[in-house]
């Protein structure tokens, strides 16, 4: 029942005060931004930094062979943030070491157009964002709604605020972020809050071929999402069962059974035992 996901909702008073930087890979014109800075702004000072213009599955990326322009962007005749003419890790880097005085407390990327689990999460402009504040240190979580045409922003940005009060007293592992994905449906029907883990369900990924009004090919990818988990504490399987999915993730991508694994291997002596 949704009064047990808010059970705390009355708890969260303003003098928790945190510095906290929001971003997003829809662009800073999106509705899920607006709606999750104006929740954050009840517990914090929020700082906007976000692409000018969509950046969705742009993974990782971070500009390097152009300038980044920033400038201030406004909504209804109110100072929100600033635009980048950037990625969304840009939007954390700059925004962290060139436009907040004081370092964030937190980082919340979000609230994405659409769900970030599974294969997605590697994807992920939204997710990408927080990752590059727990790459420098900062504690941070990307938050989606599952619907790219979603309705229920509100309840999302008020799971968001509570989750930022429950890192702000917590102890969380340096590099380590928060993925979380809420299901678009009424408060209602929301079956829970849930910790899961990432999913293994990818995309069966189509390049369809089309022609322009010249006569010429052009290709636009579509597909369909492979679903292969079955267990409830999996990020995709939980939002499907209308349950908020809470992911912890970090960026070290060693395969530390295969690690141990190879050892046997003695690879060593494939260059005459050299080693660096």
């Amino acid at each position: 029942m949704l009064n047990v996901i808010l059970a705390h909702q009355n708890e969260i008073k303003k003098v928790i005060d945190l510095n906290i930087l929001v971003t997003n890979d829809d662009g800073i014109y999106s509705p899920g931004i607006f709606a999750l800075a104006k929740s954050l702004s009840e517990i914090g000072n929020v700082t906007v930094v976000a692409p000018m213009q969509e950046q969705s599955a742009v993974g990782h990326a971070i500009t390097m062979q152009n300038p980044l322009r920033v400038t201030e962007a406004w909504k209804n005749g109110d100072f929100f943030g600033y635009a980048v003419s950037g990625t969304p890790a840009d939007c954390v880097k700059i925004g962290i070491r060139n436009i907040m005085n004081t370092a964030p407390d937190l980082v919340v990327s979000g609230i994405n157009h659409g769900s970030n689990t599974a294969i997605n999460i590697i994807y992920s402009g939204t997710v990408s964002a927080a990752r590059e504040a727990a790459i420098m240190d900062v504690p941070s979580m990307a938050v989606s709604i599952t619907n790219h045409a979603a309705k229920n922003f509100e309840f999302a940005a008020r799971v968001s605020k509570l989750l930022a009060t429950e890192i702000a007293g917590k102890d969380i592992p340096l590099g380590t972020l928060l993925n979380v994905n809420v299901p678009d449906v009424p408060e209602e029907k929301i079956a829970g809050i849930i910790l899961t883990k990432q999913g293994k369900s990818k995309w069966d990924d189509v390049y369809e071929q089309r022609i322009d009004p010249y006569g010429k090919n052009y290709y636009w990818l579509t597909g369909n999402l492979v679903e292969s988990d079955t267990e409830l504490d999996i990020d995709q399987v939980a939002i499907k069962k209308n349950y908020v999915s809470v992911s912890p993730i970090h960026f070290d991508l060693t395969d530390y059974d295969t690690f141990n694994k190879m050892k046997n291997w003695n690879i060593e002596r494939l260059l005459n035992g050299k080693t660096n």
